[in-house]
C-alpha cells in the first residue's frame, strides 16, 4: 500500500474507535445505570462481546462496500475527507454528551465527500433510500414499540411478585440481555469501517475485488473494542441517567427489544443506528409507567442531533474531500 492509503486506512480505524467509545453507552448504560454490572466490568465485558460481534458476518460491511457510493468514484483524498467529517461530528456530538449516530457521521461523510468531488450521479441514492433511510425511521418506531410491548407483558406477568425479589432476578438476568446489546452492537457498528476500508483498498488497487481481508475484519472489531472499553461515559449518563429513570426489569425489557431489531437488520445488511434503536428502547419502556417519566425535553435535542447528523457530517465531509483533493491531488 501506497502512504496515502496506509493514513486513510488509519483515519479509518480512528474513526472505529471514536465509534466505540461514542456507543458504548448503547451497550452498557442500561446495565450500569441499574447496578446490574460494575461500570468497568461492563464496558470490559462489552468490548470483548463487540470484538466477536464484528467477526460474525459481513453484510453491513458490503452495503457499505458497494451500496452507498459508486465505487469508481473513491479516491484516497476523497476518501480520507469523508473519514475526517464523520470523525468530527462524532467527536462534537460526544462533547456535547448526546447520543447521535455514528453510523449516519460515517455515510454522510462518505456521500458528502462523493458528493462535492464527484457530483450527484456517483452518490447511489437509491441504495440510501433503501439501505439507510427506509430502515432509519422504521427502525427506531420498531424499538420503541417493542419496548412498550416487551415490558407492558413483564408488568403483566409478574405483577404479583414480590418488587425486591423481582429486580434482584432482573438484575442477573440482565447479564444475559446486556452481553447480547453488545454482541448486537459489535454485529453492526464495527462493520461499517470495515465496509469503508474495503473501499479505500478496492479504490487504492489493493485488492482485486470488493470483499473483506481477514486482517481488516480482526482490526475493525478490535479497535472498536478498545474504543467501547475506553469508556464514553458522558453519553452514558445522557442515555441511562438522565432519559429515563431505569429498573433492572426496564433495563431488561430495552436491551432484549434493541438486540432483537439489530440482529435482525445487521443480518439483512442494514446500516442501522444502534443509538437510534436503543434511545427509542429507552423512550419505550419508561413510557410504560407514564408518559412524564421520560424527560422529552431531552428526546428533543437527541432527535434534533439524529434529524442533522446526515447532512452535519455530510457537509464537513464534503469541505474536506475538496481541501484533500487540492492539496493532495
Amino acid at each position: 500500500m501506497d502512504a496515502l492509503l496506509v493514513v486513510v486506512v488509519a483515519t479509518a480505524l480512528l474513526f472505529d474507535y471514536t465509534n466505540g467509545f461514542h456507543d458504548a453507552a448503547n451497550a452498557v448504560a442500561t446495565s450500569i445505570s441499574t447496578r446490574a454490572v460494575p461500570p468497568n466490568v461492563a464496558l470490559f465485558a462489552a468490548a470483548v462481546l463487540n470484538v466477536v460481534g464484528a467477526l460474525v458476518s459481513t453484510h453491513v460491511a458490503a452495503t457499505l462496500a458497494k451500496g452507498i457510493v459508486d465505487p469508481g468514484a473513491i479516491t484516497q483524498p476523497v476518501m480520507l475527507g469523508g473519514l475526517v467529517g464523520a470523525i468530527a461530528w462524532n467527536l462534537l456530538t460526544w462533547w456535547w454528551a448526546l447520543p447521535s449516530s455514528s453510523s449516519h457521521c460515517l455515510i454522510g461523510g462518505v456521500a458528502g465527500a462523493v458528493l462535492a468531488t464527484s457530483g450527484a450521479k456517483s452518490v447511489l441514492w437509491q441504495g440510501i433510500l433503501e439501505k439507510v433511510l427506509i430502515p432509519t425511521l422504521a427502525a427506531p418506531l420498531v424499538g420503541f414499540t417493542m419496548g412498550i410491548a416487551l415490558m407492558t407483558a413483564i408488568l403483566w406477568i409478574f405483577r404479583d411478585a414480590h418488587p425486591g425479589r423481582l429486580m434482584r432476578r432482573f438484575r442477573v438476568a440482565q447479564l444475559a440481555s446486556a452481553s447480547v446489546m453488545a454482541f448486537s452492537h459489535g454485529s453492526n457498528d464495527a462493520q461499517k469501517t470495515m465496509g469503508v476500508i474495503t473501499l479505500a483498498l478496492f479504490a487504492g488497487h489493493a485488492i482485486p475485488a470488493l470483499e473483506v481481508p481477514l486482517w481488516v475484519k480482526l482490526a475493525s472489531a478490535t479497535v472498536i473494542g478498545l474504543g467501547t472499553y475506553s469508556g464514553g461515559r458522558r453519553i452514558i449518563r445522557t442515555l441511562g441517567m438522565k432519559l429515563v429513570r431505569l429498573s433492572p426489569a426496564h433495563g431488561f425489557a430495552a436491551e432484549t427489544a434493541a438486540s432483537a431489531v439489530l440482529l435482525t437488520t445487521a443480518q439483512l445488511g442494514f446500516p442501522i443506528s444502534t443509538t437510534h434503536v436503543i434511545a427509542t428502547s429507552v423512550m419505550g419502556v419508561g413510557a410504560t409507567e407514564r408518559l412524564s417519566a421520560v424527560r422529552w425535553g431531552l428526546t428533543v435535542d437527541i432527535f434534533a442531533a439524529w434529524l442533522f447528523t446526515l447532512p452535519a457530517a455530510g457537509l464537513v465531509g464534503a469541505l474536506f474531500a475538496k481541501m484533500a483533493v487540492w492539496l493532495l491531488g
